[in-house]
């Protein structure tokens, strides 16, 4: 009987120290969130957070997958495709080819993540109006500060991150031990790289998760092949849940569906005799998943991808910066192969050289790198770092090739960064070699050992540690956005009317306003009489555009390369002749012009809707 006791205590001691060290490390990262927050949150700058938003608002309305964010080149696509099916229209007969009349079709976003926003959007008390009152928390001193449903947006990803943690947590612990699980799950929480991430209302938190799901699956499905102990059922189970993550992955990012090669590769090298089976049920449950999405954005467009099909061609000499997407009637006749591998070659120094070294948020990524060539006794962790490697080399090549613009104007928070992904792993594996060399150290005191760690922890946080000193940053991602002023200029339009602005995705979330995004020139090019590529080919032909709102975004951009290299038919020409004159050209429709905003933003209407 005293034994039995014993062994009862002895249980009821360790649960109750884990539920305390569980909870305290809870209440720690609750409080690294609080001070996060208040120092160091901003609003939404990146406007593919932006454009995810206003479909999930969509949605949650119960308007369908459709946009207030404009793509010319969107248009150009799903005008075809309407044509293709119904044929030249009868002359002098109205038509809506474009879909602009009425609410237009998205067809460059994925729609899991815009899913999962409506969702929230549902659940949550979403106040899109900024207060005319100044309220506490967000004003500042009486001013702007933080925009609520950004805000919200920013605290559930901040939820999914904290699953993140954990599920890193509980997969250190199974291929290593309780104490590296516990540094890598520290040193994640202090990661400030993806801190940003989660304020900035990207996607990066919820594709996260759903990788550490499939690096779970993969994981399970090698134990059990190699000692089995469910049977088939279970491996079969967790086959599908791989394709299944990877589908919805794909749907969530298209990027994402890359995977498939490596985990597929995973597959025939561990998975035995039976790796044929489940390399087609990983496919099929893949493929089940992404496929009706494939195909309506083939039935509206004409492409699988909608407009995120021709990302490759982005950022070549066919179509550099952001003009594809601008394009009402892009030449693809004289689109050949080199610049395109030019590209590739380009871009993949540019991660080598910058995105991989910051890998593991910071100097981590140098233990990462040589964790990867130690030679471990477990079987799992051997295997799972080829798994890590080929989904390294698959994701530097395709954020390579499918780097665009945004890359460009946020080299390290958009959804075109990938690598990100597999940071959870790095920092494992980081992690795992440090203790390895601290072992050997041989270090004679137990404090002394917890003092280096403790050294090591704050170093690799020290990014974080930063953001807490001043100088304190502003909330406001001005320039160039300003939700007030955004409100302020798209409120003067009715609901239906059609507006033009270098932020379109802003005017969509902010303002909630259908907006084009900018042609590629103000008034028809001279030199191409039958040239659609301006301004007056929407407001003549597709839908009569109300206003034009010009911010920062353009008024900022570089003289000679943005302004004067498209001559005095582009938006650099117009905008220096309107600043110049004080007055509108006449033949420009949009005559009157909103005082007040000028140099730093401006604000062209067909009638003074301000009075």
């Amino acid at each position: 009987m005293p034994a039995y006791q014993d062994l009862v205590h002895k249980v009821q001691v360790a649960s109750s120290s884990r539920l305390l060290r569980l909870t305290l490390a809870f209440l720690a990262v609750m409080l690294l969130g609080l001070a996060y927050n208040l120092c160091a949150f901003k609003n939404m700058s990146a406007p593919e957070a932006m454009d995810a938003a206003q479909l999930g608002r969509n949605l949650a309305e119960g308007k369908g997958y459709t946009t207030l964010f404009i793509r010319p080149f969107s248009l150009y696509l799903v005008k075809q495709a309407s044509l293709k099916k119904s044929g030249a229209p009868e002359p002098g007969k109205p038509t809506d080819a474009a879909r602009i009349q009425e609410a237009h079709p998205d067809t460059a976003n994925p729609p899991v993540y815009p899913v999962v926003l409506a969702g929230l959007m549902k659940a949550l008390p979403f106040d899109y109006a900024i207060p005319a009152q100044p309220k506490p928390f967000w004003n500042n001193e009486g001013g702007f500060w933080r925009y609520q449903p950004d805000f919200l947006i920013a605290m559930f990803n901040e939820v999914l991150f904290l699953a993140v943690v954990v599920a890193a947590f509980f997969l250190a612990r199974r291929l290593f031990d309780a104490t590296v699980a516990w540094t890598s799950a520290a040193l994640l929480a202090g990661a400030e790289l993806l801190w940003r991430f989660s304020v900035s209302g990207l996607s990066t938190m919820l594709l996260l998760l759903v990788f550490m799901g499939l690096v779970w699956c993969l994981v399970l499905l090698e134990a059990e092949t190699r000692k089995p102990k469910q049977g088939l059922a279970a491996m079969f189970s967790l086959s599908a849940a791989a394709g299944l993550l990877v589908g919805a992955g794909g749907l969530t990012r298209y990027a994402f569906s890359w995977l498939i090669v490596p985990v597929l590769t995973f597959l025939i090298l561990f998975c035995g005799s039976r790796r044929a089976v489940l390399c087609l049920l990983t496919l099929a449950a893949c493929a089940a998943v992404m496929t009706p999405w494939i195909l309506r954005n083939y039935h509206l467009s004409g492409a699988p991808f909608g407009t995120a099909t021709y990302t490759v061609l982005e950022g070549t000499s066919f179509f550099p910066g952001d003009r594809l997407e601008r394009s009402l009637e892009p030449d693809f006749s004289r689109v050949y192969l080199t610049p395109l591998w030019t590209k590739l070659l380009i871009n993949a120094r540019i991660v080598l050289q910058h995105d991989l070294p910051r890998l593991g948020g910071g100097w981590v990524t140098a233990f990462f790198l040589v964790g990867l060539l130690v030679g471990f006794r477990s079987p799992a962790i051997r295997r799972l770092r080829y798994f890590l490697l080929l989904s390294l080399g698959v994701l530097i090549a395709v954020q390579a090739i499918g780097r665009t613009q945004l890359s460009e104007e946020s080299p390290e928070i958009n959804s075109e960064n990938l690598l990100v992904l597999l940071l959870p792993l790095a920092v494992i594996y980081g992690v795992s070699l440090f203790f390895l060399l601290l072992d050997q150290m041989n270090v004679p005191a137990p404090a002394l050992r917890h003092l280096i760690v403790g050294v090591f922890g704050v170093a690799a946080c020290l990014p974080m540690v930063f953001t807490f000193l001043p100088p304190r940053t502003s909330a406001v991602a001005y320039p160039p956005y300003y939700p007030p002023e955004i409100q302020q200029v798209a409120g003067m339009m009715k609901e239906r009317e059609l507006m033009m602005s270098d932020i379109p995705w802003a005017v969509a979330w902010y303002g909630r306003r259908q907006c084009v995004w900018l042609t590629l020139n103000a008034v028809p090019d001279p030199r191409d009489p039958n040239s659609r590529e301006n301004f007056f080919a929407i407001n003549n032909d597709e839908k009569p555009v109300n206003a034009l709102y010009l911010t920062p975004q353009t008024l900022d951009g570089r003289f000679l390369s943005q302004w004067m290299d498209a001559g005095e038919w582009g938006w650099g020409s117009f905008v220096l002749n309107l600043l110049e004159q004080k007055e509108v050209p006449r033949a420009f429709p949009l005559a009157e012009m909103l005082g007040g905003l000028p140099p730093h933003a401006i604000f062209l209407a067909d009638s003074k809707r301000w009075r």
